[in-house]
């Protein structure tokens, strides 16, 4: 009993010290009784071991039972004393739930400082979203501008190529055909039917009226064959190849597909 702390015995009114000191030592010779009589009590009070182990268990069954329906009473009826003891128990919870509200305060701040840094991040990735968006937009309205632009003057190029490409074939084969076929002139020979008259054109210009007729109407590309073309001429580009023959009409004539 010398061990009761000096401050709770300040704050308690010798009266109500003195009763709680009472108290204690009441319930201390109720405890030293219990014990022994557990002390004194015969473990062999029963030769048969299960036999004493079952009225152990009923008498322990019996003695819980008295105990649920026995109301639970205060160690101490002064009010001084409980009213001290109250407040010691509401210290102490209120110590415990300051410790909590500490440790929850805490980690609100380490949230609300995840929040921010998130909020950050996504309003700097939205700025970046809206900025590519904006330059996407740029570019497609400049692509939509220029494309037909662009388009048509790159048509224009590869046609003035083509054109450029044409002219200098021509002339290459003008050139070929002026050295190696000459032009049909009036030659005597003996056969009437083979001496080419002044009308008659060169196969260049047979081979130039094909080709131009290819390329303009490619889904009609065939020429009619008349007195202005010479028979040899005419003979030659079907032997070799460079021209073909109308299926139901002999008199008209076409450029081979090379491709």
């Amino acid at each position: 009993m010398d061990d009761i702390n000096h401050d709770d015995q300040a704050e308690l009114s010798e009266g109500a010290y003195l009763e709680l000191v009472d108290q204690f030592e009441q319930q201390f010779v109720k405890l030293e009784k219990v014990q022994n009589e557990v002390i004194l009590h015969e473990p062999d009070q029963f030769d048969n071991s299960q036999e004493q182990s079952v009225h152990q268990m009923l008498a322990t069954e019996a003695e819980l039972k008295q105990w649920l329906t026995v109301e639970p009473s205060l160690l101490a009826e002064n009010s001084e004393v409980l009213l001290n003891a109250g407040k010691e128990e509401m210290l102490k919870i209120c110590s415990q739930l300051e410790i909590v509200l500490s440790f929850y305060k805490t980690k609100q701040d380490n949230l609300r400082e995840i929040e921010e840094r998130e909020l950050k991040w996504l309003k700097e990735k939205a700025q970046v979203l809206n900025a590519a968006t904006e330059h996407a937009k740029r570019l497609q309205e400049q692509h939509e501008k220029f494309s037909e632009h662009s388009i048509l003057i790159d048509t224009k190029e590869k046609i003035n190529t083509m054109k450029a490409y044409k002219e200098k074939l021509m002339e290459s084969l003008g050139e070929i055909l002026e050295k190696h076929v000459p032009p049909p002139g009036i030659q005597p020979k003996t056969n009437k039917k083979n001496i080419p008259n002044e009308e008659m054109i060169s196969l260049s210009d047979i081979l130039e009226m094909l080709m131009s007729k290819f390329l303009r109407t490619p889904h009609d590309p065939y020429v009619t064959i008349d007195s202005t073309f010479w028979p040899p001429y005419v003979e030659v580009l079907l032997r070799h190849g460079m021209a073909v023959r109308h299926q139901e009409d002999n008199f008209k004539i076409r450029l081979e597909a090379f491709f």
